[in-house]
């Protein structure tokens, strides 16, 4: 996926999308009246209804109830054109229009005998005879069986070409659009799996994907037939999909923009939503609203505050949610609430998209120190000085001691063998460091003729580190050092783990020339600054370097965190 043109795709099918949902209304739907009984005389079109009810029937089980709706047709249609007419209703009913039936959704009255039957979508043609301009009847024969608490009716009338085509677009729009989210989900997904710390690329994938099968669960029912037993089944997942992305939103935006007491708030949002989700779970389309409302808010108070701190990319976040809560005022609900979504995602997306370049220039970056640290861990083992000193000790060695001067050629080929070994690697088995430094006391010991002895504690011999480090601790400890008594000198590593970090304790026994000075050197080296180079090349920020004075001689610590 080329990420750079992903925003500009989801732009134009945001455009698209809005622009294919506007036509001109073809009537004019006046009061609805309801009135429970059975009496099939309450179809006619000049039937008296002056004593019915305005307000919705009030049912308890599966009994029969009718409603009666005066609608005004604005405009003739046109020759082989008919109209036709939709009914968003719970139930299953029978359409009269100016007394005609001209349409039957399963069986009203019979649920409970007869079994559900009929969809919640179902189109039905009003003959070409009754559709003159003027005022008509729309009488509905109905009853709900299965959930008599969700009486409720709105209609639409347009040409039956319209009406199958109208929402098979929308919704091949919305699927298209949605489709690029859950790309953009497999995407970050994948990203996420190659480097696992980094949890807002997950909670982004998840986020893109719950809203992909929101968008499913929205529009399932154009292409898929459901009963309307089935259809609070859809609801409640629909519910469910909103408090996941009602609570990730802001959960991203607060692992992006930090700020105090965070994991309290996170907390106190939490039950918020819960308490929305239950108050009144009878009420989906309540509890959906008032999810993302919720979202918005506790999102937009992140963002603000991150605008305040100056966090890059908060003001076009901020953009982003103002716009979303613009087109919730000036478009329906269930199309400002997938718009508003898919901007915020969208902000997301630009947040990501930045943190990825940032990821990127610290990965180019990490390969020039690298490349750098390489020539000074062999820089700094060849260095003239070292060579001089070695050489000319090496002289004196093979005139007074031919026999141990091989010994001392041979210690000193091994550790360049050693160094060719690890110059290109970073991060090495510790029993190879460790092999580097007891070869590197044994040539010291040649070169200064102190007695030189190494111990170890503890090690896990499938642990790596850095390539280097030790030895340069190694080298610090010989340099700073004066023998004792006995003219030695001893080094010792302890290693020591548990489930937050891992410490080694690098111990030097010897003699401090001058404590105080000692310590601004070790500060201040070359040396420790390319230990510290090389833990953060490996372990970013997750790593903690001591080095301090002791009775014995010198303590050096490296933790290295989990």
């Amino acid at each position: 996926m080329n990420l750079k043109s992903l925003p500009n795709f989801l732009l134009i099918c945001l455009v698209l999308l809005v622009t294919s949902c506007s036509q001109p209304p073809v009537f004019i739907e006046h009061q609805t009246l309801s009135r429970i009984g059975d009496r099939p005389e309450w179809a006619a079109k000049d039937w008296n209804d002056e004593d019915w009810d305005e307000r919705k029937a009030v049912l308890e089980s599966g009994e029969v109830y009718w409603t009666r709706t005066p609608i005004d047709i604005l405009k003739v249609s046109k020759p082989l054109h008919p109209y036709a007419i939709r009914p968003y209703i719970y139930g299953e009913y029978e359409v009269f229009w100016d007394g005609v039936m001209i349409g039957k959704n399963g069986n009203p009255g019979q649920e409970e005998a007869l079994g559900p039957e009929g969809e919640m979508l179902t189109t039905f043609i009003i003959p070409s005879h009754l559709t003159e301009v003027g005022k008509h009847m729309l009488a509905i024969r109905s009853s709900i069986y299965y959930f008599p608490d969700h009486v409720g009716m709105s209609v639409d009338i347009a040409n039956y070409d319209d009406l199958l085509t109208e929402r098979l677009i929308e919704t091949s729009y919305m699927h298209i659009f949605a489709g690029a989210f859950l790309i953009a989900s497999i995407y970050f997904l994948f990203l996420f799996l190659s480097n696992k710390k980094e949890y807002p690329m997950l909670i982004f994938s998840i986020s893109c994907f719950l809203f992909f099968v929101l968008n499913l669960a929205e529009f399932i029912t154009t292409y898929v037939p459901i009963h309307y037993a089935y259809h609070h089944i859809r609801l409640e997942t629909k519910a469910a999909l909103m408090f996941g992305i009602s609570f990730l939103i802001p959960l991203y935006f607060s692992m992006q923009f930090p700020y105090p007491k965070r994991k309290f708030s996170l907390l106190v949002y939490a039950g918020v939503l819960f308490f929305i989700f239950f108050i009144k779970h009878n009420f989906l389309d309540f509890t959906t609203r008032n999810m993302a409302i919720s979202m918005w808010v506790f999102s937009f108070g992140i963002v603000v505050y991150a605008v305040y701190k100056r966090k890059k990319g908060a003001s076009l976040v901020v953009m982003s949610l103002l716009l979303s809560l613009l087109i919730n005022f000036v478009t329906s609900f269930n199309i400002g609430l997938f718009v508003g979504f898919s901007l915020i995602l969208l902000g997301m997306f630009y947040l990501l998209s930045h943190r990825i370049k940032e990821q990127r220039l610290a990965y180019e970056t990490s390969l020039v120190q690298s490349t750098r640290l390489r020539l000074e861990l062999l820089k700094k083992n060849i260095q003239p000085h070292f060579l001089m000193n070695t050489l000319t000790s090496l002289i004196d060695w093979i005139e007074e001691a031919p026999k141990k001067g091989v010994l001392f050629i041979e210690a000193l080929a091994k550790e360049f063998d050693l160094f060719n070994q690890i110059e290109n690697q970073t991060l090495i088995p510790i029993a190879q460091e460790i092999e580097l430094c007891r070869t590197h006391l044994e040539i010291m010991e040649y070169r200064k003729e102190i007695n030189y002895s190494w111990e170890e504690e503890g090690i896990d011999i499938a642990q790596k580190i850095p390539p280097g480090i030790l030895h340069t601790l190694l080298e610090n400890g010989i340099t700073h050092s004066l023998p004792l008594d006995d003219n030695s000198i001893k080094f010792k590593l302890v290693f020591e783990s548990n489930n937050d970090y891992i410490c080694y304790t690098f111990l030097t026994f010897a003699a401090n020339e001058n404590e105080k000075q000692e310590i601004n050197n070790r500060k201040e080296g070359t040396g420790l600054k390319y230990i510290k180079a090389r833990l953060t090349e490996s372990y970013q920020e997750q790593w903690d370097l001591t080095s301090v004075p002791t009775n014995h001689g010198w303590k050096n610590t490296i933790k290295i965190y989990s």
